[in-house]
């Protein structure tokens, strides 16, 4: 590994400030740049996380972290092992990051202009450098244990089966083309990569989707649950996912990459047994959780008090409704209160649903029996658009709870804020 000078250490975290200024406009030319002379990597970087700006502001974001703790880099352990799960699933390699330290060096001096003296230019070199090998020694791991289960990089599944979960919800069962079963087993929480083709594109693009059930111990197929985009922003938001919805069958192929991701809850963890495991989501980012459930009332599993807090715009796009009611019936350790923003013909309260006409509000539930605020050791996991989970852990610390007991898993680009 590469190492920095103080004085260059120096350099860096004064030129902070400059980076929180023009950090967007940096990484902005940054990416078109690069993908503008290396198109080939149009297949790993997302098309709609460039259009919507999610990428540049995550990237400027993650550099701005860097220059402020390049001292001190355990604080961002979190953010290192986040992104470095993701390149692993999009199979990164570690000659591009000789081209994307390349292309952000050339950023930084053509925005900065004059600004960017050799001295800063030279310091941020090392300190790219110096990241760099943070995440290939890393990644390098991961693809070591992924190579003992026979695969690494993109490998052929088929589409079995699509199962309809609510109106703009579809499952897709994936097996491998190969027929090589059983797959390797994953942790409750984690994800795949998906990718297709996108003929109005003209390349491949990749999408990351939660494995919606719990893992079993021969498990011959993968389950994603993928929600279809309705608004004014279809053909960039929802891409993939329409895409899935529309244009694929049963029978038809896409590529998956080998399971990962660091949002992950362990069923069999015995220092787990008795401590309570709280799930609450908005929408479809009950996927992540659901194969968390599934895995805690599985025989196998330590016994955890459950309680699943979830809330949909209505019944019709609720993913999973009568499955987790079932498992409500069939385990006493676990417990559903579902809010409906907007009820319908046929919701009966206390079968349906709990909490009507009414978005999520932590504080209609029972701060012991559904929260269990009085149980220190009690875990929370959520997941949901940012904003949403940003808010629930301001109000869960606000209760009282440990902000390193709430865990959050974002589907976007980047990182959930730490503000």
């Amino acid at each position: 590994m590469g190492s920095l000078t103080n004085e260059q250490i120096a350099i860096v975290k004064a030129t902070a400030p400059v980076l929180k200024e023009h950090g967007v406009t940096i990484t902005t030319v940054f990416y078109k740049n690069m993908i503008t002379e290396v198109p080939e990597l149009h297949n790993i970087f997302s098309t709609t996380s460039q259009a919507t700006g999610r990428q540049p502001r995550a990237l400027a974001g993650a550099v701005l972290g860097y220059a402020t703790y390049i001292d001190d880099l355990p604080k961002l352990a979190h953010a290192v092992e986040r992104i470095a799960h993701k390149h692993v699933s999009l199979h990164v390699t570690p000659e591009q990051y000789d081209i994307v330290g390349k292309y952000l060096i050339q950023a930084i001096g053509q925005v900065l202009g004059d600004a960017a003296t050799p001295e800063i230019v030279d310091a941020w070199t090392a300190a790219y450098g110096v990241l760099a090998d943070v995440f290939i020694n890393r990644e390098a791991e991961m693809y070591k244990a992924n190579a003992a289960e026979n695969w690494v990089g993109w490998r052929k599944f088929r589409i079995a089966d699509k199962v309809v979960e609510s109106t703009n919800i579809t499952s897709f069962h994936l097996v491998p083309s190969d027929g090589a079963t059983p797959l390797p087993k994953y942790l409750p929480g984690q994800y795949i990569s998906v990718q297709v083709y996108v003929p109005e594109l003209g390349y491949l693009q990749s999408r990351q989707y939660s494995l919606s059930e719990g893992p079993t111990e021969k498990q011959n197929h993968y389950r994603i649950t993928v929600k279809r985009e309705e608004d004014e922003k279809v053909g960039v938001i929802g891409l993939i996912s329409n895409l899935l919805h529309e244009k694929y069958a049963v029978g038809d192929e896409v590529e998956v990459s080998h399971p990962q991701g660091e949002f992950v809850l362990d069923p069999q963890d015995t220092k787990k047994e008795g401590v309570p495991a709280v799930f609450i989501s908005a929408g479809v980012g009950a996927t992540p959780l659901k194969a968390m459930l599934d895995s805690l009332v599985a025989p196998s599993a330590v016994k955890r008090p459950i309680s699943w807090i979830h809330t949909s715009r209505s019944r019709l796009v609720q993913p999973f409704a009568e499955d987790v009611q079932r498992i409500c019936r069939e385990n006493d350790n676990v417990s559903a209160n579902v809010f409906l923003r907007k009820l319908g013909p046929g919701d009966e309260a206390g079968v349906n649903y709990q909490f009507g006409d009414m978005r999520l509000d932590l504080a209609h539930l029972d701060g012991e029996k559904d929260l269990f605020l009085n149980v220190p050791e009690a875990e929370y996991f959520v997941c949901a658009p940012e904003q949403f989970m940003i808010d629930i852990r301001q109000i869960l610390v606000g209760f009282g709870v440990d902000k390193s007991r709430i865990y959050m898993e974002l589907f976007q680009t980047g990182d959930v804020s730490d503000d």
